[in-house]
C-alpha cells in the first residue's frame, strides 16, 4: 500500500491529500463513496491523526470531499469550479441501451475460461489450435509480400476474395453465384446481425429452430423481433410447422441450420428439404441458411445446402471460415440477391468501413491454395476421432444416465440427461470439478440437456473431462 515519503520536502499532509485526489480522479473512489475515517487512515499510513485531519481539510477546501457528522467523509458529488459538474451515472447507462447483454450462462462460461487455464473446455464452439491450418497460413503470409494500398476497401468485401468465393462455393457447396451477390462479413454472427437490423423491423415475427444457436443470441431480442420455434426432431424441422406459424403469426423470415445443426447435430431429411422449399415458395418466405459445418462431414461427402437447389432466389446463404479453418481470421460471407447485398454493404460502411483487407487477402489465398483439401481431410479425421473418444467416455461413465445420437459431422454432441436435473447446479458443480460445458437451456431447450463440443479440448482431456462431468452429475443427483 502507498505510504507518504518522510524524506520528501513536501509536507506529509499534502502528500496524503494529493494521493487521495489522484485515486479519486482514477475512479477508485467514485463520487459519493465513503472514505476511511481519519483514525483508520492514520493507522494505515503510520502517521498522526492530526496529519490526516490536515489532508482532509485541504481536500474539503478544494470541494473534492465533504464531511457530515454521523455520515463520515465522502467524495463530493460536485467539485468547486466555475460550473458544478456531474459525474455520469454509468450504471444507468450500462443497464440501459437497446442491445442486450449475453445470456448469463454464456457470460459465466467466458468468465471461467478466462480465469481457469486448466479447465477442460467442452463449451467453446471453435477449433483447437492444432486443428487450424496455422503452418499453411504462415507459409502463405511469408510468401506474399503486400505492396497493395492498405486503405479502406469496398464495404462489400475485397474483390479478389469475392471472386475466389465464386469458385469455392461452386466446387465445395454446389452454389452458383457471382461476386456481386456476395457480401464479406466478420463471420456468421455479423451476417445475422446485419439481417436482423436491416431487413427486419421491431415487432416482426421470425421462425427459428428449437433448440437453436439463434436462441443464444440476444441480438434477436435487441432488434425487437418476435421469435417462434420450429421443433427439431431426428429428421430436422417439419415444413408443416412453418406453414402453421405463418398462418398464426405471419412470420416474415425463417432461420435454419439444416446441416449438422447447432446444437443437436441433426441433418435435415431430404424429403423434408424438398417440402420445405415448396412451402416457402408458396408463402413467399425468405430463408436464412447458416451453413458452418457441412465440410466437416465425417464420410468426406458434405451434404448439399438448400441454396444449391434454390431456383427462385428465396434463400440468403451464410458461411464462414470459423468452423473449418480459423475463427481468428474473422472472415465470413453471405450470398443474397444483389439488392440485399447493396443494402447490407451500405450498413457495413456505416458501421466500420468494411473489414481489414489483410485477413481477406489471406483467406482468398488459402481458399484457392492446394492446402485446403488436405486440411479438410485432416480436420475430419481428428474431429471423428475426438467424437468417438467422447462417446466412448460417456458410455463408460454414464451408460444409464444420458442418451444421445452420434452426429455425422460438426463439432458438437447433444445429450439428454435421463433423470431430472437442475441445470445451474450441475453447471456450477462441474466447474468446481474442473470441466465446463454448455447447458441446453442456452439454446432454448428444457432443463436437462447438454451440448458437449469436442473440437476445442485436447484428445487426452476428453476421458478425464467426462469423468469429472459424471462425478458432478452423480453428486447433484444424490
Amino acid at each position: 500500500m502507498w505510504k507518504p515519503d518522510r524524506q520528501s520536502a513536501q509536507p506529509l499532509y499534502q502528500q496524503i491529500a494529493d494521493n487521495i485526489e489522484r485515486r479519486i480522479s482514477y475512479g477508485e473512489f467514485p463520487p459519493g463513496s465513503l472514505l476511511p475515517s481519519e483514525r483508520k487512515l492514520a493507522e494505515k499510513l503510520g502517521v498522526n491523526r492530526s496529519t490526516v485531519i490536515l489532508a482532509y481539510a485541504e481536500l474539503r477546501a478544494l470541494g473534492i470531499i465533504e464531511s457530515r457528522t454521523g455520515s463520515g467523509t465522502r467524495v463530493s458529488k460536485y467539485k468547486w469550479e466555475a460550473t458544478p459538474k456531474h459525474t455520469p451515472n454509468w450504471h444507468r447507462y450500462v443497464e440501459g441501451g437497446s442491445f442486450l447483454p449475453n445470456v448469463p450462462f454464456l457470460r459465466r462460461i467466458r468468465e471461467v475460461l478466462q480465469k481457469e487455464e486448466t479447465m477442460i473446455d467442452f463449451a467453446s464452439g471453435e477449433l483447437a489450435a492444432n486443428l487450424c491450418p496455422v503452418e499453411e497460413i504462415n507459409h502463405l503470409m511469408n510468401v506474399k509480400h503486400y505492396t497493395d494500398y492498405l486503405g479502406y476497401d469496398n464495404p462489400q468485401g475485397c474483390a479478389p476474395l469475392r471472386e475466389t468465393l465464386v469458385t469455392y462455393l461452386r466446387k465445395y457447396r454446389g452454389i452458383q453465384t457471382t461476386a456481386s451477390s456476395i457480401l464479406i462479413t466478420s463471420g456468421s454472427q455479423q451476417s445475422l446481425y446485419l439481417i436482423t437490423q436491416c431487413l427486419l423491423a421491431p415487432g416482426d415475427a421470425v421462425a427459428i429452430e428449437d433448440p437453436s444457436y439463434c436462441y443464444s443470441l440476444p441480438m434477436f431480442q435487441s432488434a425487437g423481433l418476435r421469435l417462434f420455434r420450429l421443433p427439431v426432431d431426428y429428421k430436422g424441422v417439419r415444413p408443416d410447422d412453418i406453414r402453421s406459424l405463418y398462418k398464426k403469426h405471419r412470420i416474415k423470415m425463417v432461420f435454419l441450420n439444416p446441416n449438422f445443426q447447432n446444437p443437436t447435430g441433426t441433418l435435415l431429411d431430404n424429403e423434408r428439404r424438398i417440402e420445405l422449399l415448396n412451402v416457402v415458395s408458396e408463402l413467399g418466405l425468405p430463408i436464412v441458411e447458416d451453413d458452418p459445418f457441412s465440410l466437416t462431414s465425417y464420410n468426406g461427402i458434405p451434404p448439399a445446402p438448400l441454396k444449391s437447389v434454390d431456383s427462385i432466389g428465396s434463400i440468403i446463404y451464410i458461411g464462414s471460415l470459423s468452423k473449418i479453418a480459423a475463427s481468428g481470421l474473422r472472415v465470413g460471407w453471405m450470398v443474397a440477391p444483389h439488392s440485399v447485398v447493396e443494402r447490407l454493404a451500405d450498413a457495413r460502411q456505416q458501421m466500420d468501413f468494411g473489414l481489414s483487407i489483410v485477413p481477406q487477402k489471406v483467406a482468398a489465398q488459402f481458399l484457392k491454395s492446394p492446402y485446403i483439401d488436405p486440411h479438410l481431410d485432416r480436420l475430419r479425421m481428428h474431429l471423428l476421432y475426438k467424437r468417438d473418444l467422447l462417446i466412448e467416455a460417456l458410455q463408460k461413465e454414464l451408460p444409464d444416465l444420458v442418451s444421445f445420437k452420434a452426429p455425422a459431422g460438426g463439432l458438437h454432441l447433444w445429450c439428454k440427461i435421463i433423470p431430472k436435473v437442475n441445470d445451474n447446479k450441475l453447471f456450477e458443480e462441474a466447474i468446481r470439478r474442473g470441466v465446463i460445458f454448455a447447458p441446453g437451456s442456452v439454446y432454448g431447450s428444457d432443463s436437462g440437456y447438454v451440448r458437449f463440443t469436442y473440437a476445442r479440448s485436447r484428445a487426452d482431456e476428453i476421458a478425464p473431462g467426462i469423468a469429472k462431468f459424471a462425478a458432478a452429475l452423480r453428486c447433484i443427483l444424490s
